[in-house]
């Protein structure tokens, strides 16, 4: 245990609260956590399972009668604990009668004393937006129309700062407005490379390309089946960027999201391929390792994960694509968009019927919303195969039985959790390598909630037990285990999931890339052979396994997203009893609090 842990559990001692806490409050309070909090015991509620009346309980405790239910200190922590709870929900922002009205429910007397000390002590920031209204005011003379009072919001520091950040960024690169090549040249451009690569392209896709070249920030749609298509867009971007010499920079949030668009690539430049046929995704790390011998040839654009992106930066590339955006949030967009060098081009290659991130914002959507950028559309005009065609029908609420001629959707019935995790362990284990050949390995499952029995914690027991038993020796892992990672390092990315292969001074994961990275921080690492569907979001896999357990919330966002993550294989273990049509049917996407619109139209 390290000192600053050891400091954090001596305090938590003398409020009566678990030494178990500690290593989360040090890390969420950084180098001075024992002073703060031996400060201000209301600093508990920065973790998410600690209640406000345990932390009252703790504050009576260490302070005596001076914890107060109107001390400073106790509004502050309280109006960020709701300002914590907003984010984790995909909020950025909360309107201010909306927070001060959820403040009140919390028993607070002065919900405007509890925002100010919130401010006051920089666990919260007021941000104004004017809404745009209507410009078009028929003027009498001598009368000014009057200017509507601005909107004020409350955030995080760190989330309200971002998105600001984020806007500020995108209006920078619109601000530039350069094409890259005038719409003649860039048609011409477009064709020569699908000639050269003997792929078709749709009309759809030939006009989104010439879009990319003039415009400085596009959203670039696509659906569930437009995968190889995408891959022939990037090809005909690279011969783009390549005439009119600016260079090409192409991204995907997770390394194993990278392999599999580096997967498509290699297709296309084998001979196009078929418009419904899928690459072995086993080998979706050879083919990435491959890239280098086969672009001497052919076309050299290649995905790399958004940390690899980050450690080239600042980007020297005019053109810029972010493939698999709808689960980047603002921060990780604000860094993307930071990258980019005045005058260049972002694209943002988009499934806008994904769930939204799992960390704050919505910026595609957001962006589209705001009519600042220009949206076009990727489009495979041949008919979609099984998954997309399973995924298109959830996306319009229904989950229809599809024909799998060669088993890339199979349906299979739980009566209850204990039974569908014991499917699920049958699946990865052996249906799905004996019946498709798809190792263990490339097999990803998905679950729709943490807990009970077929949730990711017991479906990770129940993997490792029959994948790879061990003893958990090294801080409950052992070596040959399936891991997720949870936190941005050096070379790897939250979302990266791989395998644990050395433990020394740090443990050395194998992503999906081949690369083997350091993991200097154990509390980055999760079991990874069974995560939630926020977790998958942004990466993609040769099988999924996707899991609905009972009394689930299910919503079409989610069972969407859970099946485009497959690139071969899906089996959907359903143990809901009806309840998968239904929050397919009755629960679309719920709308979140942001500014970015607002950022975009007033900037």
């Amino acid at each position: 245990m390290s000192e600053a842990v050891e400091q954090v559990s001596a305090v938590l001692d003398r409020m009566g609260a678990p030494r178990a806490l500690a290593s989360r409050l040090a890390g969420a309070l950084g180098p001075d956590a024992a002073a703060r909090l031996e400060a201000d015991p209301w600093l508990l509620l920065r973790l998410p399972q600690v209640t406000l009346e345990q932390a009252d309980f703790c504050a009576r405790r260490h302070l005596g009668e001076e914890a107060r239910p109107d001390d400073p200190r106790r509004l502050a922590a309280l109006t960020a604990h709701v300002l914590r709870m907003s984010a984790a929900r995909g909020h950025t922002v909360v309107e201010e009668k909306r927070l001060a009205t959820v403040i009140g429910r919390w028993g607070v007397a002065d919900p405007t004393a509890a925002m100010e000390a919130a401010v006051a002590q920089e666990s919260a920031v007021v941000l104004e937006s004017t809404d745009e209204g209507d410009d078009d005011f028929d003027f009498a003379e001598g009368v000014v129309p009057e200017l509507p009072e601005p909107d004020r919001f409350y955030a995080l520091p760190d989330v309200g700062h971002s998105e600001q950040r984020l806007g500020d960024q995108l209006l920078r690169l619109i601000g530039g407005n350069d094409p890259i090549m005038d719409s003649a040249t860039a048609a011409e451009t477009v064709d020569e490379a699908a000639r050269r690569g003997a792929f078709p392209l749709s009309e759809r896709t030939r006009q989104a390309l010439i879009t990319v070249a003039l415009r400085p920030v596009t959203v670039l749609r696509h659906g569930p089946g437009d995968t190889e298509e995408l891959a022939r867009a990037l090809v005909c971007m690279d011969a783009i960027a390549t005439d009119s010499q600016v260079g090409i920079a192409v991204a995907a949030p997770t390394a194993q999201a990278a392999a599999a668009v580096n997967a498509e690539l290699a297709r296309v430049r084998a001979g196009g391929g078929s418009p419904r046929t899928h690459a072995r995704q086993e080998d979706v790390a050879e083919g990435a390792e491959g890239e280098e011998e086969s672009t001497e040839v052919s076309s050299p654009v290649r995905a790399v994960s958004l940390t690899e992106l980050s450690a080239r930066a600042p980007l020297e590339a005019g053109l810029v694509v972010l493939c698999e955006a709808m689960s980047v949030g603002a921060a990780r967009a604000a860094e993307v968009a930071s990258m980019c060098a005045d005058g260049a081009h972002l694209v943002l290659a988009a499934d806008p019927d994904q769930a939204p991130s799992a960390s704050p914002g919505q910026v595609v959507v957001d962006i589209a919303a705001s009519r600042t950028a220009h949206v076009a559309e990727v489009g495979d005009d041949e008919r979609p195969g099984p998954i997309a065609e399973l995924a298109a029908a959830v996306a319009t609420g229904a989950f229809p039985e599809v024909e799998a001629p060669g088993r890339e959707v199979v349906r299979v019935p739980a009566s209850s959790a204990e039974e569908a995790a014991y499917r699920v362990v049958q699946l990865v284990t052996d249906s799905i390598p004996r019946a498709l050949g798809i190792d263990a390995e490339h097999v990803q499952v998905v679950t729709a909630r943490e807990d009970g029995p077929a949730g990711a914690q017991a479906l990770n027991a129940a993997c490792k037990e029959a994948l790879n038993p061990g003893p958990g020796a090294h801080g409950g892992f052992d070596v040959g285990d399936r891991v997720l990672l949870t936190a941005q390092g050096p070379v790897h990315g939250p979302g990266d999931t791989g395998y644990l292969r050395e433990v020394g001074e740090a443990a050395v994961v194998e992503l999906a890339d081949g690369r083997r990275v350091e993991v200097t921080d154990p509390s980055a690492m999760r079991p990874g052979w069974a995560i939630s569907v926020a977790a998958a979001h942004g990466g993609r896999w040769p099988a999924v396994v996707a899991v609905f357990p009972p009394q689930v919330p299910v919503s079409r966002p989610q069972v969407y997203t859970a099946l485009t993550r497959a690139t071969r294989h899906v089996s959907v273990v359903d143990a809901t009893g009806g309840g998968l049509e239904t929050g397919v049917r009755e629960n679309p996407a719920k709308e979140r609090t942001t500014r970015l619109v607002r950022i975009l139209r007033e900037g």
